[in-house]
């Protein structure tokens, strides 16, 4: 037994002598339940989306429109955008007719609009009139913004609805007989209830007929036990608001949720393989075959651009035959844009590759390599939107979503298999794609230059 007790203390003593070995078993699993917790917005108070950007176009003139914009503005899941700005710099109201062309541009600012119409109550029909546009990317996202949109109208501004009654009694009844039915109405009130009859008659001459947020009764124990409230005006009125919806980008795709998650799937698998790929070299180094290379007419940096051409080349293949892949199992058109879908592999094979070499440079082993892999990957992967949409994180996370290149890779993805853009809308991202791959690639072979890889 003392033996094997002798040999267990030198395993331990050889573990804890091994640092990449230590910081894969407890430095980096505690890193990463960390950042989780703030990715998933763990103990927030206000759990959910943050912050999706909305635009909101009121032609309306009735103030209660107003109010429904200020209840949007208030709803902390949304950021509301009512401006435009024009070229000069100088801004003005939104209008309908700048929401579909913002929406289709690259790098949209917005992929939700709603459009609340001059003639958002009509005299002669009952129920109001609005119109919904969006993108719908991400289908989680869509469905979100669904929900708390109807959710705010019918919580928040009810009093359109009874507007809307008004003005269809209107229709029929004519102003002096409307005027004495209210009258009639709010003098049953106050006898029956008590309360003001002036007051009751204003109030119900401008639609508040007392189902605002305060109409709540009980719906049932929710999921978690706890006893939840629906409004009550939310089941009437839910029934005559009429919500006219237009998918502006990608209405024709056949299979929109494999389109919107095969590219986050591709960078993921190829950030894995390129960086294992890219721990080769230590592998080269070990068997000596960077001293009988070099011993030949062989540069350094020939070597490294040599296995960064290789990357670039496996990543592209490996890149392309997924999503031909996906396109034969899941329906995505990915033939009648494969010159451009193969462009924007090339860039995100260069800019993943350009990754594994820096993790190579800057890694003194090749199981340190593939610890810092796994970590800052599954990172990446979460931040960048390969999982979930980036709207469902906290507001500060969503700030390094755009420092990362998986989103800028899936934002290539996307503006080909998805919005269809052509080659001179893809330049910003091919452009962005690329600094990344130069920059992170030049850091490499700054590094390897000063390492001892090729010692």
């Amino acid at each position: 037994m003392r033996t094997v007790l002798t040999l267990v203390r030198k395993d331990f003593l050889s573990f804890l002598s091994n640092k990449a070995a230590v910081s894969l078993t407890f430095a980096v699993p505690f890193a990463m339940i960390y950042l989780f917790g703030q990715i998933f917005g763990v103990n927030r108070k206000d759990s959910g989306p943050n912050g999706i950007p909305v635009a909101v176009v009121n032609a309306s003139t009735n103030p209660a429109a107003a109010r429904l914009v200020d209840a949007l503005r208030a709803e902390k899941s949304f950021r509301i955008i009512t401006e435009h700005t024009n070229s000069d710099r100088t801004t003005r109201p939104l209008t309908e007719a700048d929401l579909r062309p913002r929406m289709q541009a690259p790098g949209a600012d917005f992929r939700f609009a709603l459009v609340l119409p001059a003639d958002l109550i009509r005299e002669r029909e009952l129920g109001l009139r609005l119109k919904f546009l969006s993108n719908p990317r991400n289908e989680i996202e869509t469905q979100t913004v669904n929900g708390l949109l109807q959710k705010t109208i019918f919580s928040n501004v009810p009093e359109l609805l009874g507007q809307s009654l008004q003005a269809r009694a209107k229709s029929f009844l004519g102003d002096d007989r409307l005027r004495q039915l209210n009258g009639s109405i709010a003098t049953a009130i106050s006898s029956a209830f008590g309360g003001d009859r002036a007051a009751l008659e204003r109030q119900i001459a401008s639609g508040d007929f007392g189902l605002g947020g305060s109409a709540a009764i009980p719906a049932g124990p929710s999921a978690d036990g706890k006893k939840s409230t629906t409004n009550a005006a939310a089941d009437v009125f839910s029934q005559i608001v009429k919500i006219e919806s237009e998918q502006v980008v990608g209405a024709s795709i056949k299979s929109p949720m494999a389109t919107s998650l095969v590219g986050g799937w591709a960078i993921q698998f190829l950030l894995f393989a390129l960086s294992a790929s890219a721990t080769s070299l230590f592998r080269e180094r070990d068997a000596g075959i960077f001293q009988r290379l070099l011993a030949a007419p062989v540069s350094r940096a020939q070597i490294l651009w040599s296995k960064f051409i290789y990357g670039v080349t496996l990543g592209v293949v490996q890149l392309v035959v997924l999503f031909v892949s996906a396109g034969a199992l899941f329906g995505i058109a990915v033939l009648p844009h494969l010159g451009l879908l193969a462009l924007v592999c090339l860039f995100a094979a260069a800019a993943c590759t350009s990754f594994g070499m820096l993790l190579a440079a800057i890694s003194p082993s090749a199981e340190a390599a593939s610890g810092l892999a796994t970590f800052l990957i599954m990172l990446m992967s979460a931040i960048g939107g390969a999982w979930f949409p980036i709207t469902l994180m906290p507001v500060f996370i969503q700030q390094f979503s755009k420092l990362t290149l998986v989103y800028w890779s899936m934002e290539g993805f996307s503006q080909v298999l998805w919005s269809g853009h052509s080659f001179v809308q893809l330049l910003p991202t091919l452009g962005i794609l690329l600094g990344i791959a130069g920059g992170v690639m030049a850091l490499a072979i700054w590094r390897f230059n000063r390492g001892r890889i090729f010692e």
